[in-house]
């Protein structure tokens, strides 16, 4: 047989070996020449969509938070302080260095987001401007005068008082056309397919509380790197949901990670006050029964949450209601922590000033309004008219935030006081229901005391 022959002759293979060849074939086509380029065409498309979106935020969007998230959970589990404290927790436990530093590894893929700009811009704030305004009417404050004067380098971090976890929808849609936020989400979130989604927004999860040395090293060193790359963060100082409707102290533990990691040399961090209000805060029932028991521990009723919000739903869109009334958010002055720290500020100081001004812009609504007027009960409307109006002076002249209705105090009081009779919380007879006082004054609450102690009572 010639060598012609040899070359064109025919090879006789099983059909299986055929198959298999043509796939092997097919996937090395496929991984050189096909994929590469449909990679760079959706990577380009991906830039280009980018940059269209960055030219619209006053708050660009940094390189940190688009970093693949593998990548990112290998610089922060490598990260030089990270594997210092998981050779010393090693030592200290006497475990071989490779099962601490395994340990620090899973901790940071615990923590560590992986942000969607697809998903947060598609989805996610068009939902949150959805769901705001499907149970409150929304009345927000000027964000743009808050942000307005702040250097563009600097990194911004929303530190606010956190009433519900509504409030994580309305602050994201708040600054939906301004940045893209990065929230502290504690371990009710680590649900699937909910974390799934909670990471694709940005989100960072938490284990608030948690005494392991290791583990508040590495979730330290990812606050403190995403502080030093410019990430816009969001913030609840408070730790948890206040359950008396007041504004409670800080818990200092990512605010001292971030004082911690800051050098003169570093960009500045700028704190923005924000201060959550609500006619109704949906879990309100679950954060007095906690009060009452002394405990952080709420009960978990996901038939009976799904029942109400069915029954919502429904008569939502047959327009038998109209909602759970007015939702309303206030900025305060911005915060430098340059500044802060180069007049001396301590953390505790740091801690106690942003509280404070997130007190002082937390709105004043119609239901807590009519609330904290009732006090033990009024003989009549008039009486009570004539004690709100005396409150919204008294507010007014105290420099308090007022979300109210523009129509005056007699809608003020229709708005505030028919929910309180219509849920059982006062009589007709304009007395409070002594079952129901506790919830009354969870509402009451959350109006400034400055001012307020000649309130009439009878």
């Amino acid at each position: 047989m010639g060598q012609g022959e040899t070359m064109f002759g025919t090879v006789a293979v099983p059909v299986w070996l055929l198959v298999l060849i043509l796939g092997f074939a097919a996937v090395s086509f496929a991984t050189h020449f096909l994929f590469p380029s449909v990679r760079w065409f959706f990577r380009r498309r991906a830039e280009k969509a980018l940059s269209r979106l960055n030219a619209r935020l006053d708050r660009k969007i940094d390189l940190f938070k688009l970093a693949q998230r593998s990548d990112m959970v290998a610089r922060l589990a490598y990260d030089r302080t990270v594997v210092e404290a998981a050779m010393a927790q090693a030592a200290e436990s006497g475990v071989p260095g490779e099962v601490a530093f395994e340990e620090a590894h899973r901790y940071a893929r615990e923590i560590v987001p992986g942000f969607s700009a697809t998903v947060y811009f598609g989805f996610g704030t068009r939902a949150a401007k959805w769901l705001s305004r499907l149970l409150f009417r929304v009345r927000v404050g000027k964000v743009d005068r808050a942000l307005e004067r702040i250097d563009p380098k600097a990194t911004v971090i929303f530190v606010m008082n956190h009433r519900s976890n509504v409030d994580y929808v309305l602050v994201t849609w708040l600054v939906a056309g301004r940045s893209a936020v990065s929230y502290a989400v504690g371990e009710w979130a680590r649900v699937w397919p909910l974390s799934a989604l909670i990471r694709s927004m940005g989100a960072y999860f938490i284990r608030r509380g948690s005494r392991n040395a290791l583990y508040r090293k590495v979730l330290a060193r990812y606050v403190q790197m995403a502080t030093e790359e410019g990430t816009t963060q969001a913030m609840f100082p408070e730790g948890g949901l206040s359950l008396d409707g007041r504004v409670g102290p800080a818990k200092l533990g990512l605010i001292s990670y971030i004082v911690e990691g800051w050098t003169p040399e570093s960009r500045d961090v700028v704190f923005v006050p924000v201060g959550l209000g609500y006619d109704r805060v949906l879990e309100d029932r679950v954060l007095v029964e906690a009060a009452q028991s002394g405990t952080r521990r709420f009960r978990n009723r996901p038939f009976w949450v799904a029942l109400h919000a069915v029954r919502f739903l429904w008569a939502r869109f047959r327009g038998h209601t109209r909602g759970f009334g007015t939702a309303a958010a206030g900025f305060g002055a911005p915060v430098s922590l340059r500044d802060h720290l180069a007049k001396g500020g301590t953390v505790e100081g740091l801690g106690e000033r942003l509280m404070a001004a997130i007190g002082a812009v937390v709105p004043v609504l119609p239901v807590p309004l009519v609330a904290r007027a009732l006090g033990d009960g009024a003989a009549s409307r008039d009486e009570l008219r004539e004690r709100v109006e005396a409150l919204v002076q008294r507010l007014q002249a105290a420099g308090a935030v007022l979300k109210l209705p523009p129509q005056g105090v007699g809608a003020v009081l229709d708005e505030g006081l028919a929910p309180l009779i219509r849920r059982g919380l006062v009589t007709a007879e304009l007395q409070p229901v002594p079952v129901e006082r506790p919830l009354l004054d969870f509402y009451a609450a959350s109006v400034p005391e400055i001012g307020i102690a000649a309130t009439p009572q009878t």
